[in-house]
C-alpha cells in the first residue's frame, strides 16, 4: 500500500487526515514534530507529504529544505495564517503546494490528487524521455541530469523547469507561463519564485562547463534555452 507522511503537532487533524487517506487506499505514517519528519523520512518511500509549517524541533520549511537535498517526493505544505510570504517561501524551497488551515479532509485529499496528477501528466503526450543538446542530457525516467557526464543533483521542479525549456529550445517562456505550465494552479502572491528556482538552476548547471548553451534571461520577457555560437 503507498504510504502518506503526515505531519502535524495537532493530533486531531493527524487523526482526521489519516483516516481521509485510508479512504483514499493510502497507508498513514504520522510524525508530531520536524525530529520525527526527517526519522520517518528515512525509513520508508512516500507517494506524498503533509508538512505543517509550525511544528515543534524543526519547522515545516526546514524539513522541507532537508528533504530536498535528497529526494523529490511531492510535498504539500499546511499553514495557519495563509500569509502569502508562507506560501511563497514554501514554493521557493521546493514545496509542491500548498493549503491554508482551516480545511476539510475532502480537500486535502483533493490537492494531494491534483498535485499527483500534475507530476505523473506534467510531460504527457512527449514519448521522448531522454533530451540531449551538447554536453547536456536530461533523462525524466529517473531523473538524471549530466554535463559532460558530470552528475548535477536537480529537485524536481528544477528539472521541470530545465526540460521544458529544453524541449522548447529557443521559445521564451514569461514566468506566468512556467508557473502556469509547471505549478499547475492559479498562483497567489509573488511569480518571483519563478526567478528564485531559475538563480539556483543555473547555480547548480553552472557546476561543470558548458559554452555552447544557456538559459538566457530576455529581459521584460522571460527566459528560454539558448545554443551560444
Amino acid at each position: 500500500m503507498n504510504k502518506i507522511l503526515i505531519a502535524d503537532d495537532n493530533v486531531q487533524i493527524t487523526r482526521i487526515l489519516s483516516e481521509f487517506a485510508r479512504q483514499e487506499g493510502y497507508e498513514p505514517v504520522v510524525a508530531y514534530n520536524g525530529d520525527e519528519v526527517m526519522e520517518l523520512f528515512g525509513l520508508y518511500k512516500y507517494s506524498v507529504i503533509l508538512l505543517d509549517v509550525m511544528m515543534p524541533k524543526k519547522d515545516g520549511f526546514e524539513v522541507c529544505r532537508e528533504i530536498r537535498k535528497s529526494s523529490n517526493v511531492p510535498i504539500i505544505m499546511i499553514t495557519a495564517r495563509g500569509e502569502d510570504f508562507e506560501k511563497i517561501m514554501g514554493l521557493d524551497i521546493g514545496a509542491d503546494d500548498y493549503i491554508v488551515k482551516p480545511f476539510s479532509g475532502s480537500e486535502v485529499m483533493a490537492r494531494v490528487r491534483a498535485v499527483l496528477r500534475r507530476i505523473d501528466g506534467s510531460y504527457k503526450g512527449s514519448e521522448q524521455k531522454i533530451l540531449t543538446y551538447d554536453n547536456l542530457c536530461v533523462c525524466l525516467d529517473n531523473g538524471a541530469v549530466t554535463i559532460e557526464e558530470q552528475q548535477i543533483a536537480l529537485t524536481k521542479k528544477e528539472l521541470e523547469i530545465l526540460w521544458t525549456l529544453l524541449e522548447n529550445r529557443e521559445k521564451i517562456f514569461s514566468r506566468d507561463n512556467l508557473l502556469n505550465n509547471l505549478w499547475g494552479y492559479d498562483y497567489y502572491g509573488d511569480n518571483r519564485t519563478v526567478d528564485s528556482h531559475i538563480k539556483r538552476l543555473r547555480a547548480k548547471l553552472d557546476q561543470a562547463p558548458h559554452p555552447n548553451w544557456q538559459i538566457k534571461t530576455i529581459w521584460g520577457m522571460g527566459y528560454k534555452f539558448e545554443g551560444v555560437s
